[in-house]
């Protein structure tokens, strides 16, 4: 009996003992707890920050340039210069070329690749960008109206780039960091030079650029310092994006815009008489052509020289198409129905030369396809269409009498013609170069196209 009481005993101290162990455990257990929970409330996550962004990462990582370093996206001017930029006039000085390579299922005024070879390519450049300790990101678009613009995302390995590329494309709202928003995709690599360039015959050396386009896939590369030809670059953008403005109903254009009072003129001239006629080019809301035309009105393609421009203009009071014939056949001014416009147009007729639709650069959409749409656009919204022929015999007509020509197109009250009329065989034989390019490079016409 007393053994058992003395067990009983031992028990309850025992059990006396577990219990201030177990108060003892529990107290310092809730005391590491609360000093955790303190240290967890001092610790950010997700650890964002300048160049740390969890949704740009990911959406990096979607195109095939996952950052292994930071990567920052729409950085304003006097960050990128704060982090190197230089701006593109003082490299373009120094370029001595860039060679200009595409492939697609319609393709031209480029040297063609196959899908294999711009596939390797972007492999090895998308390699190189997630490498770079520093990603410069910039979003923007093709396109001031947002009723058909075409969202860019250009990510680039070096600050000059990402500024270069800001001053070309249109700004797009700040918030938006997917990557689905954003179809075209510019792969920027100033600093890299691939294996491929050497089998496709481009000679990349310090002072020389390359770009290199797949419609299909709406992927470019640009590379070497071809960032800095603006010119190029925008050309480029252009036929990137032709083809995406096309299935938003907005007609591509390598077309300027002016504006005369309150009349919009859409203006398809070749370059060099742009380039002989300072007054229209200053008439421009853009530097370069390229506009987009759809039922709601016209947009710029890229930046306007005005910074108050609407993002959207009303449509074209008149359509002029500027030609240089020196035998005298086409009028100073004739005014064409929208089948003869969209002939005209299709033919891209120069003087010495036929440039189809006016693109004298790269082409993306067959200009069969932008005709169509170009004599619809005429039809429906009736707008009438002009030629104009910007030469006088062996010379050029004087500017001021151009613009008068162009300014009458909007109110219809032309000045009187002061050539001779042509002899038939003269009309005759363009008719006949006419003829003979058109069914050599289109033989089934659009429908309503003629002549």
């Amino acid at each position: 009996m007393a053994l058992i009481w003395s067990t009983i005993g031992m028990l309850r101290r025992r059990w006396n003992c577990i219990g201030r162990c177990r108060l003892e455990w529990s107290m310092n257990t809730a005391k590491l707890s609360s000093s955790a929970a303190a240290e967890v409330e001092t610790v950010l996550f997700p650890r964002e920050g300048p160049g740390i962004s969890y949704a740009l990462n990911w959406s990096l990582a979607v195109k095939g340039v996952p950052p292994q370093g930071e990567a920052f996206r729409n950085l304003k001017n006097i960050d990128l210069k704060k982090h190197g930029a230089i701006t593109s006039d003082q490299i373009a000085g120094q370029m001595s070329g860039c060679s200009v390579y595409a492939h697609g299922s319609f393709s031209a005024g480029a040297t063609e690749i196959t899908k294999a070879q711009f596939n390797k390519i972007l492999k090895e450049v998308s390699l190189h960008l997630s490498s770079v300790p520093k990603i410069f990101v910039h979003d923007g678009a093709v396109g001031s109206s947002p009723r058909f613009d075409v969202k860019v995302r250009s990510i680039c390995d070096h600050p000059s780039v990402a500024l270069a590329i800001q001053d070309i494309v249109c700004p797009v709202p700040n918030r938006v960091v997917s990557h689905e928003l954003f179809p075209l995709t510019v792969y920027a690599a100033s600093g890299f030079r691939s294996s491929m360039l050497e089998q496709l015959g481009c000679i990349s050396t310090a002072d020389t650029g390359y770009v290199i386009i797949d419609y299909d896939q709406s992927a470019m590369v640009l590379g070497g310092n071809s960032f800095a030809d603006s010119s190029t670059v925008k050309v480029a953008l252009a036929a990137l994006a032709a083809p995406k403005i096309m299935s938003r109903s907005g007609l591509p254009l390598a077309a300027r815009i002016l504006v005369q009072g309150d009349s919009v003129i859409l203006i398809l001239s070749p370059e060099n008489v742009v380039k002989s006629y300072p007054a229209l080019l200053e008439a421009s809301v853009t530097k370069d052509a390229g506009c987009a035309w759809s039922a709601d009105g016209l947009a710029t393609l890229f930046k306007s020289v005005d910074c108050r421009a609407p993002n959207l203009f009303k449509s074209p009071s008149s359509v002029v198409l500027i030609t240089m014939d020196s035998t005298g056949a086409i009028p100073s001014i004739s005014k064409l129905n929208p089948g003869q416009a969209a002939y005209h147009f299709l033919a891209g007729y120069h003087g010495e030369s036929f440039v189809p639709a006016y693109q004298s650069g790269l082409a993306s959409v067959h200009p069969l396809l932008l005709s169509k749409e170009f004599l619809s656009l005429l039809t429906n919204k009736n707008v009438p269409a002009f030629l104009v022929n910007a030469s006088d015999g062996e010379k050029i007509v004087a500017e001021k009498e151009l613009m008068k020509m162009i300014e009458a197109s909007s109110s219809q009250k032309f000045p009187r013609s002061k050539g001779k009329k042509p002899s038939e065989a003269t009309v005759e034989l363009l008719k006949d170069k006419y003829t003979s390019f058109t069914s050599r490079h289109f033989p089934d016409l659009p429908e309503g196209v003629s002549m």
